[in-house]
């Protein structure tokens, strides 16, 4: 397994990664992360329906539920009246007692058994809530500081590239009108303009195929570099853009970009924080007026939570359905991430896979497959420098006139070599390989435990709703014989005419009448 420097899949990614895997015809599949083919895609689809399945056991189970007290508890209403009279008899009082009192009880404390642990699962759902962005944030922090480091590239290039058009067309150009009577001075000259060009050439073809198409000798203007600057000018990471080249008409599929993904992910992350953010406050909601319907006996408030408990348990286990399938393919993905990036035509296009293992491995053993073109670079740039002093030397007593086009000359010289310098720094492996594994870290790291939060938050909440649906109609039937006992001695205390059995009861009472 080929992995990164400083990063090996964590335990839950291989234990993940290590789940079988079936299609729709129940065969055998790998592991291998391919998105784009339809077997693997089958094998996600089982294992999230894993969840409906779970889903349909919980409607069961409440059915029976519902059953249970509609059905059974109207034959036994009348044994369950003349049980009521005894043990009030024999209590001596109003109240509960006996059977009944102890199935209200059992009813109560499993109502509040399973709130306690919506509560739980909500808490965790907030812990993987936030883990998961964490891991999004650092993800996206990453690809947009590649894609700035990518945007100074292509800048540099894009600048040297004009600079040293505009000193062809330009200075260069002027000395050999200067020099035409100096055979000596006139070579240099026109070396100076071929190893330019050559210059220019090299440059043009260095490209990690972002998108920007090439660039030729006569391609750029005198003013080159300020028409390029304004669509290649980088940003700090936070705003980096995606690079784009200058003409529409081309059609050729532009190349990942790590500042496009970096968006759309960026988008998508604050649509599915705020998706997770608003069902957990409506559990919490459910679970917090339940308990107040259960404290105020209020049968009406606890119709509305059954009806919004029906929701929380089909999003709970759809929820849990999308994080199955979620986690696996990220598992994945994470288990070996650089065949994935290598062998994908979408990652791959316009980029050779000589870069991208270079990149992406970033071994010291390695050799950057931009070292010849650099050092081809570098010497034409001295041997141009060379020419220069040796004119300065030589020509420019007997030609004054040469002095300001060659000054111009030299000053873009030291401008090309500067940026020279900063190219072959940001070329190296380290910056971009640093942003590699910073990403892989925030998205199989921190990504993959809040996920896996999640789904235990999806879980822990759909069987906390099962439970509360399922007592929930005990706790209806105990609230309607309450409340006619309530108005029954509301009315006798009101009405003292009405109370003949307690009257005849007080005077049997009474051993001198």
């Amino acid at each position: 397994m080929a992995t990164v420097p400083s990063y090996s899949p964590s335990i839950w990614v291989r234990m993940c990664h290590a789940l079988p895997r079936f299609d729709l015809t129940m065969q055998m599949r790998d592991n291998v992360f391919t998105p784009d083919s339809w077997e693997y895609q089958q094998t996600l689809l089982v294992l999230s329906s894993l969840s409906a399945i779970a889903l349909v056991l919980s409607l069961l189970v409440v059915l029976s539920f519902l059953i249970h007290y509609c059905c059974c508890h109207r034959g036994d209403a009348g044994r369950d009246a003349e049980e009521e009279e005894e043990d009030d008899d024999a209590s001596g009082g109003h109240g509960y007692s006996g059977k009944k009192g102890r199935s209200i009880c059992c009813v109560t404390w499993v109502s509040v058994a399973a709130v306690t642990l919506c509560c739980v699962a909500i808490g965790v759902g907030f812990y993987g809530n936030s883990e998961a962005n964490d891991g999004m944030y650092q993800l996206t922090s990453s690809l947009l500081t590649a894609n700035y480091t990518l945007a100074s590239i292509d800048l540099l290039v894009w600048d040297s590239v004009a600079v040293l058009q505009r000193s062809v067309s330009g200075p260069l150009t002027s000395l050999e009108d200067v020099f035409g009577g100096n055979k000596p001075a006139l070579v240099s000259t026109r070396s100076c303009r071929r190893l330019s060009e050559r210059v220019i050439s090299l440059l043009s073809s260095l490209s990690l195929g972002r998108g920007v198409s090439s660039v030729s000798p006569g391609s750029l203007g005198a003013n080159g570099t300020d028409s390029m600057v304004g669509v290649l000018t980088p940003a700090p990471p936070s705003i980096a853009p995606t690079l784009t080249p200058t003409s529409t008409s081309n059609s050729i599929p532009a190349p990942f970009s790590p500042g496009w993904a970096a968006n759309t992910l960026m988008v998508n992350e604050d649509y599915r924080w705020l998706s997770y953010v608003l069902l957990l406050l409506l559990d919490l909601v459910v679970c917090l007026f339940i308990l107040l319907g259960l404290a105020k006996q209020a049968r009406w408030l606890l119709i509305l939570m059954t009806v919004l408990a029906w929701l929380a348990l089909f999003l709970s286990w759809g929820s849990l359905g999308l994080e199955t399938a979620t986690v696996v393919a990220l598992s994945d993905f994470c288990f070996d991430p650089n065949s994935f990036v290598i062998n994908s035509t979408h990652f791959n296009t316009g980029t050779s896979t000589e870069i991208l293992d270079y990149y992406l491995t970033c071994n010291r053993k390695m050799t950057s497959p931009f070292q010849q073109l650099l050092t081809q670079s570098q010497r034409a740039l001295s041997s141009i420098h060379s020419h220069l002093s040796g004119l300065e030397r030589d020509a420019l007593p007997r030609f004054p006139k040469a002095e300001k086009s060659l000054r111009e000359v030299q000053q873009i010289l030291n401008v090309t070599e500067g940026n020279f310098h900063q190219l072959v720094a940001l070329l190296n492996c380290r910056g971009l390989n640093k942003d590699y594994i910073d990403s892989l870290k925030g998205l199989c790291y921190d990504g993959m435990e809040g996920l896996l939060y999640l789904s235990l938050y999806s879980f822990l909440s759909a069987l906390a709703f099962t439970a509360i649906l399922c007592s929930l109609p005990g706790a209806w039937r105990s609230f309607s014989s309450d409340s006619e006992e309530y108005e029954d001695s509301d009315s006798e205390s009101e009405d003292p005419f009405t109370s003949h059995q307690d009257s005849k009861r007080f005077l049997q009472w009474q051993p001198w009448l």
